[in-house]
């Protein structure tokens, strides 16, 4: 049986609705149209998910969830809302939060290496046909099979130079490099750079463990991604919240069935992640979706319409909470019927009819079960919350980030000994050696013998330590 101190209360209708904590990495969505409270919806959940311990991740495409960190304070409409709902042992308290900003300013740096974020992703972040994703593919081939480390964005430049100086030697192992396709992607750098890419991609890249962490009191962490800077750029925005959810598969170890989720992840404006994107990508998106959730993590989609969502992902989103939305063209109106046929009916309802007659803070909700069965949808009315509505001081973010646990860990970059350095120094070494006499290549002494044979050592062991991992196969990025 559920234990109901550890249920997350989301809403009541003539009965309490509950998340069930067993059933939360079932996935979920929230869905509405702009201003009807998806956004309170979301802190909800994400304040009750810390409350019992579960760790969240959640972008904040807006900038007023920082809130979360300060107990929140009686208002008309909140005081209003409690009345209405009975809440009468309603009580306000902060969550602990780790705040996250890939342009370091509102939090703490989030990095990742070149190789981690792997081709496929990669090309979706410059925009590349298939064409150049194929010679981008054989460049991050070329680094794997010499053991040369792909760190940052000048790693990556000096490779593509390299394969396009030598695209002659490199075409019988490894295929066409075009010079055109290196130059697009050379020039895609440069405008990735101009929108923070080299603060991107650098190390100390982000420990995935930071995510996972619970304060003293037992709380799990909301880790808060500064993400309206971010999301100026909808495909940068959209690939790197995938990069992160992939990385969650390949590095957390397979855990089953768990009384709650290791992590819960957001993933607002979820229409972005789809937009674009080729059927390749989308069944990847979909298997990663699909597999994560063995792996203990939990993903909600946060969007303005579930047509938003491919059906194939749609289908995997087993809680479900349906804000209002508006029935102004036939475009709209087909919207309320997709809407209303993903839930599992109410004979006292008419669900289609009641999708565009919410008032804010309220929604049709529908949750799992204990055996994993959709509940029969229910219009309710959201709970508040707990914690503050909106954002808070600059000066309160850098109190909590000076405290945080993860202070200091990522402030200074690291640049050590990559594809850049090494091929940097085999052009000086070319550049400065006379070519041999008489023709004929000079032997090696036995010292330098000796060393050729520790570097192909050396070599050969650091190719293995950077081969991909299993998502190699999934989107080619690898630790």
């Amino acid at each position: 049986m559920t234990d109901l101190s550890e249920s997350i209360l989301v809403a009541k209708s003539s009965k309490p609705l509950y998340l069930l904590p067993e059933m939360a990495n079932r996935h979920g969505l929230i869905a509405g149209a702009t201003g009807t409270g998806k956004t309170v919806t979301l802190q909800v959940l994400a304040e009750q998910l810390s409350r019992i311990g579960v760790p969240v991740f959640l972008a904040d495409v807006k900038g007023d969830l920082a809130g979360i960190s300060r107990p929140g304070t009686t208002t008309p409409k909140i005081a209003d809302r409690i009345r209405q709902l009975s809440l009468g042992d309603f009580a306000f308290f902060d969550s602990p939060v780790t705040f996250w900003d890939v342009f370091e300013e509102r939090g703490h740096p989030v990095r990742a290496t070149i190789s981690e974020m792997g081709p496929l992703l990669l090309a979706r972040l410059l925009g590349l046909n298939e064409t150049q994703e194929g010679v981008l593919a054989v460049v991050f081939k070329i680094a794997d099979d010499n053991g040369w480390l792909l760190l940052d964005l000048k790693d990556l430049r000096a490779m593509l130079n390299h394969a396009g100086q030598n695209a002659g030697s490199f075409r019988t192992n490894y295929g066409n490099i075009s010079p055109a396709s290196v130059g697009t992607i050379q020039r895609g750098l440069l405008a990735l750079e101009e929108q923070g890419g080299d603060r991107f991609f650098a190390e100390p890249a982000l420990n995935l463990d930071d995510f996972l962490q619970t304060d003293a009191n037992g709380r799990g962490l909301v880790n808060i991604l500064a993400a309206d800077r971010l999301l100026l750029s909808p495909r940068v925005y959209s690939t790197f919240l995938l990069w992160l959810l992939s990385e969650l598969f390949e590095q957390l170890p397979e855990v089953g069935d768990r009384e709650k989720p290791k992590l819960v992840f957001f993933f607002d404006e979820a229409h972005l992640l789809f937009a674009d994107a080729e059927k390749p990508l989308l069944e990847k998106i979909e298997q990663v979706v699909r597999l994560v959730r063995s792996k203990g993590v939990g993903v909600f989609f946060v969007t303005q319409n579930p047509l938003d969502i491919p059906d194939i992902v749609l289908g995997q989103l087993g809680n479900r909470v349906q804000h209002a939305l508006r029935a102004f063209t036939p475009r709209d109106q087909k919207s309320v019927t997709a809407a209303a046929q993903t839930f599992r009916a109410n004979p006292k309802l008419n669900t289609e009819k009641v999708i565009t007659e919410l008032v804010v803070g309220e929604a049709l909700v529908s949750f799992l079960d204990a055996k994993g069965a959709p509940g029969v949808v229910e219009r309710a009315l959201i709970c508040p919350p707990h914690g503050q509505i909106g954002p808070i001081t600059p000066e309160q973010r850098a109190a909590l980030m000076r405290d945080s646990l993860v202070s200091g860990q990522y402030d200074d970059v690291v640049d050590r000994e990559s594809a850049y350095e090494v091929l940097k120094r085999r052009a000086e070494q070319k550049a400065v050696v006379p070519p041999p006499q008489g023709g004929g290549r000079q032997p090696d002494t036995l010292i330098e013998a000796a060393a050729k044979s520790v570097i192909r050592a050396a070599s050969s062991q650091l190719g293995r330590q950077v081969m991909r991992g299993i998502l190699g196969t999934i989107f080619g990025g690898r630790r």
